[in-house]
């Protein structure tokens, strides 16, 4: 096995197979967080280059950029007022509400407590400018000056005055951020389906630190301009969205630009993998009426038809790939009485070592070649160390990166021979983690890197890994994995 030192492509001795417009296409979407960046500017790349891609798949934040592909609408993704490039995107997967709020009650209470030593310092710098006026000559003013300090510490200092209104005030602040962290724990109203939870008060009011919520909100605006057209119509709840959405991607599949589609999410209280899709006639009866792999185990509990039963959970997957886990709350999804889970509401998100069984399903679903997308840098070799990040979405990144990684390139090695070509685009270098919306500076390029740029830098690998030397190729070696 070689490695390609420009791509980081594995590729064998053996003779390649060239890439066909032929052959059933897949296109599969596969990161965290800023990783979605990546995937609009190779998106952007493969709608110039016009190549024909027949399944979109996405697991992660991969679900966002399949869920645009699948509906022509992948534009909205790398315009300069699109999800990646708008200014709003520093604030996706930021601090929950509540422990957002109580942070800044705490740092109120901490201004406050400070009030005192800020005074004092004041004080003292203008004491020394009434010293200096009196060496200079300038008795009177600086008498004047330091008498005047004098008399206003004391004022300030009394019994009544910053002693007693200073600890109250903090007090308070500290009892608003306790109250607002309690409320996020024991919310006034109950959604529907909300799953009860028991005992760990602390973790309840803790909880997982970031929400993804701004990016919902953010995709599912986008989502309703694509549908709506220039209708100026409000945008419907959730799951009218939902059935809107698969409404126009099934009244629309197999003309151009509209593509099947493929999620994959991760079921915690099932501890299963579950599949949401929406193929054509020609592969849906076969794909989701297959025998389920464990024993005494049905195909159903597991995969979900977007144009049968499951049609009420199109966002219900979208919300689910983007909760990180640990790092986000688990979406709940409440499924239908008449299913197999018979109306469970189920804690669902995303799991970064289910690309392997993303691909196996993508294989499942006629794929004969694939292009596997991905913001993962390259493994690390020898003195390329960096220093630990100790902030906490840095903790985060660091193994979310280092797993995804490690996910990708054990799909790799098992699909080797699966497929007539696996093609894979991802960047030589990206210190980018999955959380670092607003940007991180790199040691190695001594620079900020943004994911403005990541969307910049995944149209220019789409073209120098894929478009070029593979699509664009007449009769020299290919670099493919076979």
């Amino acid at each position: 096995m070689t490695t390609c030192e420009d791509t980081g492509v594995i590729t064998p001795d053996s003779p390649d197979r060239q890439y066909s417009t032929r052959l059933r296409t897949a296109l599969v979407l596969t990161g965290t967080g800023t990783g979605g960046a990546y995937h609009a500017g190779v998106l952007r790349a493969l709608h110039e280059a016009g190549i024909r891609i027949d399944l979109v798949a996405g697991r992660g934040i991969g679900a966002v950029g399949a869920f645009f592909a699948a509906v022509d609408g992948g534009s909205r993704l790398w315009e300069e007022t699109g999800v990646w490039r708008a200014p709003s995107a520093v604030s996706f997967y930021g601090w929950r509400k509540p422990l957002r709020a109580a942070s800044w009650a705490g740092a109120a209470a901490l201004a406050i407590l400070a009030i005192p030593l800020a005074i004092l310092v004041v004080a003292v710098l203008v004491a020394v400018l009434g010293m200096l006026l009196t060496l200079i000559g300038l008795e009177s003013a600086g008498g004047a000056v330091t008498g005047a300090i004098g008399r206003w510490i004391a004022w300030l200092f009394a019994p009544g005055s910053l002693p007693t209104v200073i600890p109250r005030l903090a007090l308070l602040a500290l009892l608003i951020a306790a109250v607002v962290a309690l409320a996020g724990a024991f919310p006034l109203r109950r959604d529907r389906g909300k799953r009860r939870a028991q005992h760990g008060l602390a973790g309840r009011v803790l909880g997982a630190p970031f929400s993804p919520h701004t990016l919902i909100d953010r995709c599912s605006a986008e989502l309703w301009n694509l549908i709506r057209g220039a209708a100026p119509l409000a945008s419907p709840p959730a799951d009218e969205l939902g059935r809107r959405y698969l409404e126009l991607l099934a009244e629309n599949l197999g003309q151009p630009g509209f593509r099947e589609l493929l999620l994959t999410v991760h079921d915690v209280d099932a501890r299963r993998d579950l599949i949401f899709g929406l193929l054509g006639t020609s592969y849906r009866g076969r794909f989701f009426s297959r025998p389920g792999v464990e024993a005494n185990a049905t195909r159903s509990v597991e995969a979900f038809d977007l144009m049968g039963a499951a049609r009420d959970h199109a966002l219900d997957a979208l919300n689910a790939a983007v909760a990180v886990p640990a790092a986000c709350e688990s979406h709940l999804i409440t499924f239908a009485p008449e299913g197999p889970w018979r109306g469970e509401t189920h804690r669902v998100c995303d799991r970064p070592g289910a690309l392997q069984r993303l691909i196996e399903e993508v294989a499942a679903a006629g794929a004969e070649q694939i292009v596997i997308v991905a913001a993962s840098p390259l493994p690390g070799r020898p003195h390329e160390l960096s220093a630990g990040r100790a902030d906490v979405r840095g903790r985060a990144s660091e193994p979310l990166a280092a797993f995804e990684a490690a996910a990708l390139r054990d799909v790799v090695e098992h699909a080797a021979g699966r497929f007539a070509g696996l093609f894979m685009i991802r960047p030589v270098h990206n210190p980018v983690g999955p959380l670092d919306f607003a940007g991180i500076y790199d040691e190695r390029s001594d620079r900020i890197h943004t994911i403005a740029e990541l969307v910049d830098r995944g149209y220019e690998d789409a073209y120098r890994q894929f478009i070029e030397p593979v699509v664009a190729a007449t009769g020299d070696r290919i670099e493919t994995v076979q």
